[in-house]
Order: structure tokens, then sequence, then C-alpha cells
């Protein structure tokens, strides 16, 4: 009888292995063919247009906080130690992503172009949580676990899952804008700028957003509303991610000069997010403050070794 065998085939530039039934193994080179279909699927992202890139990647984070909300499915309430470290990660992560993916190419690139680095990083900056700080003050909005009574914004009579929804919205607009300002960033040619650090920052960013789907989707099942419309209103929280991220790319490639500003700019948007909503939400109760603070390290570590490892 023939022997049967299967081929194990590595990333580019690595042989395939091709492994017999009776263990005895046989290394061979790849053909050209073998080379050109790898080395295209490599090729294939950094080839596309930087505003379908910024799309992609922002498809990616509403994806993760689709998949968060997807947790009414299995459960109809998350253990609240739980939720607090998730949120506390999340904010982890955001820190570290304002700095090394936003703060500092943004300060490089000011003297790049000729600017003065700490002023165009502290206009940005405090630019951009001024404009979160505008939207929180007018955008009716709730934050998960507190009564109605005390929602924010202009007062309103919508109903509770809007306010919820809303209020993890506020998140998503910086993030999403993050993301796309990177990507165009990647596309203007600034050295201190690499597709590596981008995809990072939509890693990170995607992984910080599964508690946020979370938090809309599980609050609203414990109130009765069905597993299904939890689901939608958790999902849709996210869907300004991609909006932003598109906008974001298109104005940093269509005004080149004020991509500092705009890389800083996304950084005090999130930090404003963090300090405001994020840590607060974590830390409402005082026994899980030690756990918490421990997962915001963790956020950091991870974000910061994906974007120096990436980018």
């Amino acid at each position: 009888m023939g022997r049967r065998c299967k081929g194990y085939f590595s990333r580019v530039y690595f042989s395939p292995v091709l492994e017999y039934n009776d263990g005895v193994k046989l290394f061979r080179q790849a053909t050209p063919r073998q080379r050109r279909q790898d080395t295209t699927m490599v090729t294939f992202f950094p080839e596309l247009n930087p505003v379908l890139q910024a799309l992609l990647a922002t498809l990616f984070t509403w994806g993760v906080t689709a998949a968060g909300a997807a947790l009414v499915f299995m459960h109809r309430t998350v253990n609240r130690k739980v939720m607090d470290s998730m949120l506390g990660f999340a904010a982890g992560v955001m820190i570290a992503a304002s700095f090394w993916s936003l703060l500092a190419p943004g300060i490089e690139m000011a003297g790049q172009m000729g600017f003065v680095p700490w002023r165009t990083a502290a206009m940005g900056f405090l630019a951009g949580g001024l404009f979160m700080r505008l939207i929180d003050l007018f955008l009716p909005h709730l934050h998960p676990g507190l009564d109605i009574s005390k929602s924010e914004g202009v007062k309103t009579s919508w109903q509770r899952s809007t306010l919820l929804v809303l209020a993890i919205t506020l998140h998503n607009i910086p993030e999403g804008l993050a993301v796309g300002v990177a990507f165009g960033a990647v596309a203007a040619n600034i050295p201190s700028a690499s597709l590596g650090g981008a995809i990072a920052l939509a890693i990170g960013i995607g992984l910080q957003n599964f508690p946020e789907g979370a938090a809309v989707s599980m609050p609203l099942r414990r109130e009765g509303m069905s597993r299904g419309k939890s689901f939608m209103l958790g999902q849709a929280s996210g869907l300004v991610e991609p909006v932003a991220g598109v906008l974001g790319a298109y104005f940093v490639l269509s005004m080149q000069s004020v991509l500092p500003y705009a890389l800083c700019f996304a950084a005090g948007a999130m930090i404003f997010v963090v300090v405001e909503e994020l840590i607060p939400e974590s830390q409402q109760n005082p026994k899980h403050i030690d756990i918490v603070t421990m997962a915001t390290l963790v956020g950091f570590a991870v974000m910061m070794v994906l974007d120096v490892a990436l980018g």
C-alpha cells in the first residue's frame, strides 16, 4: 500500500515539512509558486488604501465589542470582580496606547516637521481632552450600574438602554479616531510611523473593547431585556469606531501638516475617557481596588509589548 502524507507549510521564507504516517520526515524547499502564494497573503493588507486599512482595522475592533456583548448568550450576569478587572485592563491598554502609539510618535513627528515638539504635544493633547469634555457635557448618557436619575449630559426622556449604549459609544469615538490617525500616519510616509505600530494599536483597542461590549449587554439582560436585543444594543456601541476610524484616516491624509496634532489629540481624548470613565467605573467597589490596579498594570504591559514588538 502507498503511504499517505500530510504537508505543513510555514509562513514566508520557511520550507514545508512532509510528515509520513510512519513518522519519517522529509524536508524540501518550497516551490516558487508556493512562495508567491504565501507572499501574496502577507502583502495583501499593506497594499490596501490607508482609509480601507483603517476601516478593516476598526471593523475588527467593533467585532471584538460584539464578541464581548455576545457573553449575554452564555451568562445572565458577570461576576462584578471580573468585570471590574476587565475594565481596569482596558484602562491600562488605553493609557499605554495613548503614549506608545500616539503621543510618542506625535512628538517625534512634530520635530521632524519643524514644529516645537512640546508645544504641539500639549496643544493637541489638551484639545483632545476638551473635545471629549464637550461631548460628555452635552451627549445624554448613563454609566453602567447607575440609576437613570444619575444620567449625564443634556436631560432627555430617552430610555435607559439608549443612554447605556451612548455611554460606551462615548468611549469608542477616540478609539476609532486613534486607529484611523495611526494608519493615516503610515500612509503619509512619516519615518516614526509604522504599519506594525498601527496594527498593534488596533489589536490593543480590540482587546479592551471586549469588556465594553459586555458592560452594555449584561446590565440590559439583568434588567429583563431579551438576549437578542441586549446583544444588538451591546454591539451597536462599537459601530461608531469604523466611522471615526475612516474619518481620522481621511482627515490626516487630506491635511498631513496637522498629523502630529491629530495623534496627540487622539491621545488626549483617550486619556479623558480613562480618567473620567473607566477608572471610576472599575473602582466603585473598594474591595476590588487592588485587583483592578493589577489588571490595569497588566493591560499597560500588554499594550506596551504589542507596540514595541510590532512597531
